[in-house]
């Protein structure tokens, strides 16, 4: 067994993520051999943990909640740096060697990538250019954009703090007080299910709302209310409109 701690470990948590993790995860194999990666599962009913266990170096389950799991990973990462990754991203190839590179400098706690969603219509340019420039202008940045941390870092100022939503902005703020925080240039791909789901330009402007409230100083209690009566609205029309006659869809037709 290798006893020397790696560069870096990747922390993914998951939750009924087997239809991609395992793309997922061997896209991660490739990017270096000076890693570990620890997958840590909330509790999934499919086939998450037993792909992450043929792919994965350390495969945990905790209790769900993503600032819970990322914090129970960060508790048995051995490495030197913290990757936290979503799932459903896509990381650039020279991802670890661009790490590297800005963690030369020794006053740099960690950072994050730049943000883009894999679709050409007008709405996911607004969305994903209003994460980046969150992170260049006010300062914090979201899950999908891969926030990274020396080890030092994170147990200095760490661990997440356990709320509803916005966990990641709130460690990446914590995160200053260890160090400068960098932006890198490459881009992350990050999945659009969720605006898919709840609709794009709609997510857009309630997120944009969001975290303009988070900005001014909005408690996360409220903004979190906020969101899920948003949700709980969509589901409420989504409803409404499959139970009209017209809303079945019309026979196919040779």
């Amino acid at each position: 067994m290798n006893t020397r701690a790696p560069f870096l470990s990747i922390i993914v948590p998951v939750l009924n993520e087997a239809p991609l993790l395992g793309q997922f995860l061997r896209e991660l194999r490739k990017l270096s051999t000076d890693l570990e990666v620890i997958v840590v599962d909330g509790g999934s009913l499919d086939a998450t943990r037993r792909i992450a266990r043929e792919l994965a170096d350390r495969v945990i389950k905790v209790r769900p909640g993503r600032a819970t799991q990322m914090n129970s990973g960060a508790t048995i990462a051995r490495g030197k740096v913290l990757w936290f990754l979503h799932a459903d991203a896509e990381v650039p190839a020279t991802s670890i060697a661009e790490i590297r590179v800005a963690l030369t400098d020794s006053r740099v706690a960690g950072g994050c990538f730049r943000l883009r969603y894999p679709r050409p219509e007008w709405i996911y340019r607004v969305s994903d250019s209003l994460g980046n420039l969150g992170v260049s202008v006010f300062g914090f940045a979201l899950g999908d954009h891969g926030i990274f941390c020396r080890r030092s870092a994170f147990d200095r100022v760490g661990p997440y703090p356990i709320v509803p939503i916005l966990e990641d902005a709130e460690l990446y703020r914590r995160l200053k007080r260890a160090g400068r925080m960098v932006q890198l240039r490459s881009e992350i791909i990050s999945s659009p299910r969720t605006f898919e789901k709840w609709g794009p330009c709609r997510t857009t402007l309630v997120y944009a709302v969001i975290l303009m409230l988070y900005v001014a100083g909005g408690p996360i209690p409220r903004l979190n209310r906020i969101c899920c009566r948003f949700r709980r609205h969509v589901c409420a029309r989504i409803k409404l409109t499959v139970g009209r006659p017209e809303a079945a869809p019309a026979p196919l037709r040779a």
